[in-house]
């Protein structure tokens, strides 16, 4: 049965297709449409009009096929279709969420607080690329130390293959992955497992193929919000329902998905000009489901604008999110480790940025950015460390390269202890555990030929500023998508295994020792000698020291080094108090 601390008969005005007492009831917003009819089993009815711009109309069945017209247009999917069997261009199905049986009433959710993030793509991360699959690799993750799978996106998309941001009919899910009972068995297993599961929802815009939102309201601005379309209308005429139908759409996936956080796409990128934001009001809906619930449900928002407001509270003046993405932790560790200084990195040369960011959160808090020619940024004083959701790989940093390539596996060593034992929330990237030298490219399965035909050069458009000889291979081209699949056999390997293993005893180490666990910025005491290029991060009583350089070298602790707790070379010892580390190597002392 569904979870029994929620009522699944909400408001009507909010229900597309659900069942009530026993007969079901097609809805759709259409403000200003003279007529619209539905189609089902091959007949076209006339809807009721309904005040605010509501139509409706009886008879709808799970697994009925629909669509609807509007004054003579269409067919068109159903903009709250639960289910979309065809396709973004095909008819929508009458999906009854109350159909489905859980199994996990034990599970009282998770908190963000002390957890480790594991970021995967579906139809990626195993050869068969879909749900169940997700879900045979659970006891992997569990083994890892992972506390949260984050997936990214799944609602439809055009076509078999797609980083999923270019979604439309954003309540349904995507079939190919396994439809929305695939999601649901594998939101289930994960809970069974103990690992909660985090969303990755695009609000800032809409795919450009299979859209047809525009047919039935005011959803956008007309405008372009940003490099990946039209602006959606989140403050202009019309756009009470539409801020409804986000946020209804959020709480679908918390309430009905039993899904335990969402990641807010891009949100920088949201154009509202009202007095209370979109994502203050997300942030309080949110708050009373979670209340409802009786489970904390998590609320964390990538955004380009190191603004702190993003997560105080809304009782102080902010916006109530969870967390944030913070891309400044990841470029000063990417800096520091692989020594690029190309694009944005340039700003994080030297371990003065790395240093800041792993006592300040933010480098860019008000400084000057060469990126962006401009000030960047306030600062993040008082803002805890486990609200910056942090990372050493992910989705963008990798698939944003033109050849999709990874971090060096030899590289990880140092990288990740960095990560794992820093005040923040650690986020990982499938495959990384093990050092996967498997890319993950930029893909896509547009059907129109104009969309397809475009979309490398629209690539190679969006990076010119990146300072890239951008020969990437065709997002088109259905071997970019097979070439980014894990090879779960690297495992195996002697490189893999032993990486493996570092990635689990760090992540061990981070949650049985509470000085790891202590996320107050100002406790972190950090210094660095820029010639001998190493590192040493003071958390309580223990010393985390890289050495970045190419030559080993000896690193004085004060009071002095008692015994090393984990290393990533069998040759660093102590010595006299002093830290003997080899080069590229990293350490966790005790004093």
């Amino acid at each position: 049965m569904n979870d029994p601390t929620y009522d699944p008969m909400h408001d009507p005005m909010y229900d597309t297709a659900e069942h009530k007492d026993g007969r079901g009831m097609f809805e759709v917003w259409a403000l200003e449409a003279e007529r619209v009819e539905v189609e089902s089993g091959g007949v076209r009815r006339d809807m009721t009009a309904g005040p605010g711009g509501w139509w409706r109309a009886t008879g709808a069945e799970h697994g009925a096929d629909y669509a609807f017209h509007v004054d003579g247009e269409g067919p068109f999917p159903d903009p709250r279709t639960r289910r979309q069997p065809y396709g973004v261009e095909g008819p929508s199905r009458v999906y009854d969420h109350d159909r489905y049986t859980w199994s996990d009433q034990d599970w009282h959710g998770r908190d963000l607080r002390g957890s480790v993030i594991y970021e995967l793509h579906v139809g990626t991360f195993t050869p068969e690329g879909t749900f169940a699959a997700v879900a045979e690799r659970l006891r992997h993750l569990v083994d890892l130390g992972a506390d949260f799978v984050e997936l990214m996106p799944v609602a439809p998309v055009p076509g078999r293959r797609n980083w999923g941001y270019d979604g439309v009919d954003l309540y349904a899910v995507n079939e190919v992955y396994g439809g929305p009972d695939g999601l649901k068995d594998l939101v289930d297993a994960c809970h069974r497992a103990g690992i909660g599961v985090i969303l990755d929802v695009v609000y800032n815009h809409l795919g450009p193929s299979g859209n047809y939102l525009s047919a039935f309201g005011p959803y956008l601005h007309g405008f372009k919000g940003s490099y990946w379309g039209d602006a959606i209308n989140l403050d202009g005429p019309g756009s009470d329902e539409v801020r409804r139908y986000f946020i209804e759409n959020a709480l679908q996936w918390l309430r009905d998905y039993h899904v335990d956080g969402l990641r807010l796409d891009a949100v920088h990128a949201l154009h509202d000009r009202r007095a209370t934001h979109f994502l203050e009001e997300l942030s309080a809906e949110v708050e009373a489901l979670s209340t409802n619930l009786g489970r904390p449900l998590t609320l964390i928002a990538e955004s380009d604008l190191n603004d702190p407001r993003l997560v105080t509270s809304r009782e102080a003046g902010g916006l109530g999110m969870h967390a944030a993405w913070n891309d400044d932790v990841h470029h000063a560790i990417h800096a520091a480790v692989t020594g690029e200084r190309h694009a944005y990195y340039a700003d994080f040369a030297d371990l003065s940025a790395l240093a800041k960011v792993l006592t300040s959160g933010y480098f860019h808090d008000g400084t000057y950015s060469s990126f962006r020619g401009r000030t960047h940024g306030r600062s993040a004083n008082g803002v805890p460390g486990y609200r910056f959701v942090c990372c050493v790989q992910n989705h963008d940093q990798i698939g944003n390269r033109p050849l999709g390539d990874r971090v060096e596996p030899e590289q990880l060593w140092v990288a990740a202890g960095l990560l794992l034992t820093a005040p923040f929330t650690p986020m990982l990237f499938m495959g990384e555990e093990w050092g996967a030298t498997t890319p993950f490219y930029f893909f896509t399965d547009h059907h129109d030929p104009e969309l397809a035909a475009g979309e490398a050069e629209r690539r190679r458009r969006e990076f010119e500023g990146f300072g890239y000889d951008w020969k990437a291979p065709d997002p088109q081209d259905e071997a970019t998508f097979l070439r980014s699949k894990l090879d779960w056999s690297e495992i195996s390997e002697d490189g893999g295994m032993s990486l493996l293993g570092w990635y689990r005893d760090l992540i061990a180490l981070r949650k049985t020792h509470p000085d790891l666990a202590d996320p107050r910025l100002d406790r972190v005491r950090v210094r660095f000698d820029e010639e001998r290029h190493f590192l040493v991060m003071e958390r309580g009583s223990l010393r985390v020291v890289a050495n970045f350089g190419s030559f080993p070298t000896p690193v004085r602790l004060s009071p002095g080094a008692r015994h090393v707790l984990l290393a990533s070379d069998d040759a660093v010892g102590v010595m006299g108090g002093d830290l003997y580390l080899p080069a590229q190597s990293f350490a966790v002392a005790q004093i």
